[in-house]
């Protein structure tokens, strides 16, 4: 299986194959989906301040910027502008910072430049270990009376966070909020008449526009790089509600937390993830929009915490196989792989093999563009579904729900050997399953005992369950028989695996 690494902060991390387990669980596509191996902060919540409104956006503008003399975009004005407003984030906690959800602290970062770099026989500090974990980020200024922006995985497990601004003055920083979800947090200094940022609005910047970069990689503070927008909307292994911008400005550790301008001079990101398979920047670098982060922040400044809608079912993206297999011409929507019993998405009537199209009339495009919707959503708020069944089109009333992090429920235990039946045209051995083996609650399917052809080629290998074909569930061989043989050329299987639903399309065997 093809790994990426994706790390908070420019740090690398494995992923490991798995499927989101929240309010709506995504999959990638029909094959296993990666999530990054990171740390997970518990949402570190303190006593509600009162509320203060973030600055106003501005109509949106024409770019501020000119071409150089040289011919490329010169940033030297906002950077001068707005600089002021970005800040450096230390902090200090008991447990060790090491690993890969860690962001190097300032000192280390100078020992191992002063390694590489420096003169022969310069005093080197010690490399024992520190009484105390530190760690080190960017943020940047929102209001003038001292509300701040970063990561939360900045300011995870934090005990003192001190913010440093560019005239050297320094603060303590009290934790107003951090919701780990979006990897927003925000703190407040006691200060008056401070620099701020200018807000801007994600969805209208381009692709290929320029954009730029200020933080402190490294512990090199208000250092500021440059680079174009990459892509919109990008979803990434485990962050479900957000929807990246990718950029190829080089970000590093000590970045995270800090700003993504455009060249308008408005904030349209927040830096918080790369693609690394080093741990250092490779050219993909991905930021919170900023419109996703100033949600989280009112709700964390009003009441200290943070509320998602949610639906309960499990999707993934459509490819050209699986909509023809569905009755459709092109790629689109959210496929459901699994409804959760209970769910406002089973009291609304939705059903594996619908795809979702709409929500609230509108368009769902692709699958990663659903689950940020919901979240954005109020719980008890009535909204309405347009989806594909049975190449019709349906709309499903849906009162949402609240959103708690919870595991999706696992499925039975290893299945036991035993007869298997073919399925020759999908290059499969199935047989059905005994009393007892699918579990409480769960769908009986059909046991893969052996994989060949064109099942094996997709992926599917024995100890899978085939839960439908094409959206309509099969439990006996003779009914998975019955739907392959009417399907044409091509068909959607439905496989579950361990606790993950998938579906595979197939090119049947002639």
């Amino acid at each position: 299986m093809t790994r990426f690494p994706f790390a908070r902060g420019a740090l690398a991390a494995s992923l490991v194959a798995a499927f989101a387990a929240v309010g709506v669980h995504y999959a990638p596509g029909a094959s296993a989906a990666a999530a990054a191996t990171r740390p997970t902060p518990a949402a570190v919540v303190a006593q509600a301040t009162p509320a203060v409104q973030a600055p106003p956006t501005v109509p949106y503008a024409q770019p501020v910027l000119a071409p150089s003399a040289r011919g490329s975009v010169d940033f030297s004005d906002i950077v001068e502008r707005y600089g002021p407003a970005v800040v450096n984030v230390s902090v200090t906690g008991r447990a060790p910072r090491s690993g890969p959800g860690a962001e190097p602290a300032a000192d280390d970062a100078v020992r191992e430049f002063l390694r590489r770099f420096g003169p022969p026989g310069a005093p080197q500090a010690p490399r024992g270990e520190n009484p105390a974990a530190r760690g080190l980020g960017s943020g940047f200024i929102v209001s003038a009376d001292g509300l701040i922006l970063t990561n939360a995985h900045v300011v995870e497990g934090a005990e003192e966070i001190v913010v440093r601004l560019t005239d050297r003055r320094e603060f303590r920083a009290k934790l107003v909020g951090a919701d780990p979800q979006t990897d927003v947090a925000v703190l407040r200094i006691e200060a008056r008449n401070l620099p701020t940022v200018r807000l801007g609005d994600p969805s209208r910047v381009r692709v290929g526009e320029p954009v730029l970069a200020i933080g402190s990689p490294y512990g090199f503070e208000n250092t500021v790089t440059a680079g174009i927008v990459s892509a919109k909307s990008r979803s990434l292994p485990d962050d479900t509600y957000v929807p990246f911008l990718q950029t190829d400005v080089a970000v590093n550790p000590g970045n995270s937390g800090g700003p993504l301008f455009d060249a308008r001079g408005e904030v349209i990101g927040i830096n918080s993830q790369i693609y690394s398979r080093t741990g250092g920047f490779q050219g993909l670098s991905f930021a919170i929009p900023i419109d996703v982060a100033t949600r989280v922040q009112g709700q964390l400044v009003t009441t200290g915490r943070v509320e998602r809608g949610r639906f309960g079912v499990s999707i993934q993206e459509l490819d050209q196989s699986l909509a023809r297999a569905f009755g459709m011409e092109t790629p689109r929507g959210a496929l459901v792989t699994a409804v959760e019993p209970g769910s406002p998405a089973a009291a609304a009537g939705l059903r594996t093999g619908d795809v979702i199209v709409a929500l609230d009339g509108r368009p769902i495009d692709r699958s990663a563009e659903l689950p940020a919707r919901v979240a954005e959503m109020k719980p008890g708020q009535r909204a309405s579904l347009e989806v594909l069944r049975d190449r019709g089109a349906k709309t499903l009333p849906i009162v949402v729900g609240t959103f708690t992090p919870a595991k999706v429920a696992a499925a039975g235990a290893a299945q036991p050997p035993g007869a298997p039946q073919p399925a020759a045209r999908l290059g499969l051995a199935v047989r059905e399953l005994r009393a007892g083996e699918g579990g409480p609650g769960q769908p009986a399917g059909l046991l893969v005992e052996a994989s060949g052809g064109p099942a094996a080629q997709a992926g599917i290998r024995p100890g899978d369950r085939i839960l439908s074909v094409n959206g309509t569930a099969v439990s006996t061989v003779a009914q998975l028989r019955d739907r392959v043989s009417a399907a044409g050329d091509e068909v959607a299987l439905l496989i579950q695996r361990d606790d993950a639903r998938v579906f595979v399309p197939l090119r049947l065997a002639s």
